[in-house]
């Protein structure tokens, strides 16, 4: 049967506007208020979709952990109860045009960045980042944790709002060309992207802040945080990705994601479906006292970052990674090389200086990856098992070649292919 499509030509259509999108950091916005079909009963979480049952530790902690700070639960029972008698409603981040890391959840009352993809028009959002330690991104939900949202919420997003409006926007695909020529690869090593971050919107800061000592807080808070812009970046590439979506043909994978228990992609040409494969535990290097058989498998939003052509992809771009993911300099460098084999062409604005300036692979093609046998590389931080402990570790993940496989069948018969 002769293809109703030409696939080659529709990627190229996909990978292009993947890259030409210029996302740009616009403004700060309640969840309830700017993400599109947010509700009051509804909890947004990363990865394919999944029920309470299937939970893992580290999301369920966070489900937890929102619902106390949107003041619905007060114990853990009462959450549980909340969700399972089907008063609160779960839902992927990315079927709302958001992105969150680790467990993800965003919940109706959180700040949320608003990220706009200033080519196409699309947005996208994500919430604040916490910083390290005890953080509900990774379950973690007692008193510590409410009074660092609540403060987050009460005393910083107002002036972080404030100031990105008088900022005239943050060009997050400049700062991320940028900090890839300093050492970031954009996912698990964003130290140079977050002094940028931090530098863009200082002045502002000073100037919105109701006295010298909240704005001195709110810069430390950035400035200790070296993923303050990893949350914007990641709805950066959400807009990016979003942008190469709903292409007719395309064999383009734009929708990595896990939460906790599976993996889950999407793809160009085939709408909101969801492709799924038991997530992995990550290999890398644990913190002191943590060892591979406290780990969770692999979660969160954060795979949108590779999605896009950078994280693992950009490797090469920052050996000292290897520091903190394990592994040597040259294994960076062959990270990314090996991404070549599976990605369809090479970004125009994300660039390697070790490689000569070689753009990075972009556009993750589910015909390379299902030929070769060569499934993307993801850099990623590792969860305890149980809510509440945090991130034990860091280190890399693949996604299960199936998912790729199933993809390629329901584009083949989509489209009559033999």
């Amino acid at each position: 049967m002769r293809p109703s499509v030409d696939i080659d030509a529709a990627n190229a259509t996909a990978v292009e506007r993947m890259m030409e999108a210029h996302p740009v950091l616009v403004g700060l916005g309640r969840a309830l208020d700017v993400i599109p079909g947010m509700r009051e009963d509804l909890l947004l979480h990363a990865g394919p979709p999944i029920t309470w049952e299937r939970a893992s530790g580290p999301l369920r902690g966070a489900i937890i952990g929102a619902l106390i700070f949107e003041g619905k639960a007060h114990s853990p029972q009462e959450a549980e109860a909340l969700v399972t008698s089907g008063a609160v409603h779960l839902e992927p981040c990315h079927q709302h045009s958001a992105v969150g890391p680790m467990a993800g959840v965003i919940s109706p009352s959180m700040a949320v960045y608003i990220l706009e993809n200033q080519a196409h028009g699309n947005r996208a959002f994500s919430n604040l980042n916490e910083g390290y330690g005890r953080v509900l991104r990774y379950g973690a939900y007692g008193e510590d944790v409410q009074q660092r949202l609540r403060w987050m919420h009460d005393v910083m997003a107002p002036v972080l709002g404030e100031a990105i409006a008088a900022s005239g926007g943050i060009d997050i695909r400049a700062l991320l060309a940028e900090a890839l020529h300093m050492g970031d690869e954009g996912h698990n090593r964003n130290k140079a992207g977050s002094i940028l971050f931090t530098k863009a919107l200082a002045p502002h800061i000073a100037r919105a802040a109701p006295n010298s000592d909240v704005a001195g807080e709110i810069l430390q808070f950035l400035g200790d945080n070296a993923l303050s812009v990893l949350n914007p970046v990641m709805a950066a590439c959400k807009a990016m990705a979003d942008a190469a979506h709903g292409v007719e043909g395309s064999t383009l994978v734009t929708t990595m994601a896990r939460n906790g228990t599976d993996f889950g992609i999407r793809v160009s040409s085939m709408g909101d479906r969801w492709f799924t494969g038991p997530a992995e535990i990550p290999k890398g290097l644990y913190f002191p006292g943590f060892q591979a058989e406290d780990a969770n498998p692999d979660i969160g939003d954060s795979t949108i970052t590779e999605t896009a052509g950078i994280g693992a992809f950009a490797m090469a771009a920052a050996p000292a990674i290897v520091t903190f993911v394990s592994g040597t300099p040259q294994d960076a460098i062959n990270a990314t090389l090996e991404m070549y084999e599976i990605t369809v062409a090479e970004h125009k604005y994300f660039t390697i200086p070790y490689l000569d300036f070689r753009g990075t692979p972009v556009g993750i093609d589910l015909r390379k990856v299902v030929e070769s046998g060569i499934t993307p590389r993801v850099n990623t931080g590792i969860a305890h098992r149980e809510a509440g402990v945090g991130q034990i570790g860091a280190g890399l993940v693949r996604p299960p070649l199936d998912m790729f496989l199933q993809a390629l069948v329901a584009v083949a018969e989509k489209y009559g292919f033999a």
